[in-house]
């Protein structure tokens, strides 16, 4: 390692490992990098960017030959910190992160809100509600504006106090709901914006004795390898975890073999909607 400059390590920042959907980030990225003879470090931030910054500080001591970071931050400061704190070729993953100049693997997060939100329009759904992320998160919101144009394409007018925010994590989301519950008129139908999110509406639905989805639909963005053994089988948005995992993977090793060269480019993969059983026409609701 001294004499080639290279220790063969990779650094994987991520905010939650208990979340399926980073846990499949994580297994395409480790695939991808131990094909190739490198070992991946994996740093969870639980998205504290406090936190975030001192585990990049630590793998700049163990001298990783490059990053893939999921940010956990988005105003003026946080960019700045982590432009300083990075030395390494970097690949962003999941999120973006504007002012870095960094390579980013993303999913199209407004057309995964929109693509759900219209399906559940032509499913005669007027009064949905929606579980956002965390609004310091541009993909939350990137999100949010994809429920939105949906909307608004459809005629039907923007209802901010039916847009609560979830954090992401399921208790909060499953307070989040509650609060949507008691909206009146009561939604039709719920867009839960990522798998512990989800977990948190099932979870405050089923506390409140309302039946999915003969009582009220939901639909999502992420699915869980385990979805279509429930019951009711999830309607979602699915990721593409596998090819983006494996995309970052190969983007941060071709920068470090000098095949590619440049300034930092943005992949935008698109979502793939999965039709269940979790929602349903309103005129059988």
């Amino acid at each position: 390692s001294l004499k080639m400059g290279r220790t063969r390590t990779i650094g994987l920042v991520l905010p939650d490992i208990t979340n399926p959907h980073f846990a499949g980030l994580a297994g395409a990225i480790e695939r991808a990098c131990e094909a190739t003879g490198y070992v991946v470090l994996l740093c969870i931030t639980s998205d504290d960017p406090a936190k975030e910054l001192r585990y990049l500080q630590l793998l700049r001591t163990q001298r990783v030959d490059g990053l893939i970071l999921v940010p956990g931050g988005a105003d003026t400061d946080y960019v700045e910190a982590i432009s300083k704190a990075i030395r390494v070729p970097t690949v962003l993953v999941d999120r973006r992160l504007d002012g870095l100049d960094a390579d980013s693997i993303v999913l199209d997060n407004r057309t995964a809100g929109r693509v759900v939100v219209e399906y559940l329009i032509r499913s005669g759904h007027r009064r949905i509600g929606m579980v956002a992320g965390q609004a310091r998160i541009p993909m939350a919101n990137e999100r949010v504006a994809g429920y939105r144009e949906a909307l608004e394409e459809n005629g039907i007018a923007y209802d901010p106090s039916l847009v609560v925010w979830g954090e992401f994590h399921s208790e909060p989301a499953r307070r989040a709901m509650f609060d949507l519950l008691h909206r009146r008129p009561r939604p039709t139908a719920i867009f839960s914006t990522n798998n512990h999110t989800t977990i948190g509406v099932m979870q405050a639905l089923a506390d409140q004795g309302f039946r999915v989805p003969a009582d009220i639909s939901v639909a999502a963005i992420d699915d869980f390898p385990w979805s279509t053994a429930f019951s009711p089988r999830l309607t979602t948005a699915i990721q593409p975890i596998e090819e983006m995992g494996r995309a970052a993977a190969e983007r941060l090793l071709g920068r470090l073999s000098g095949t590619i060269a440049g300034a930092g480019e943005t992949i935008v993969l698109k979502p793939r909607l999965a039709v269940r059983d979790s929602a349903r026409p309103i005129e059988m609701a």
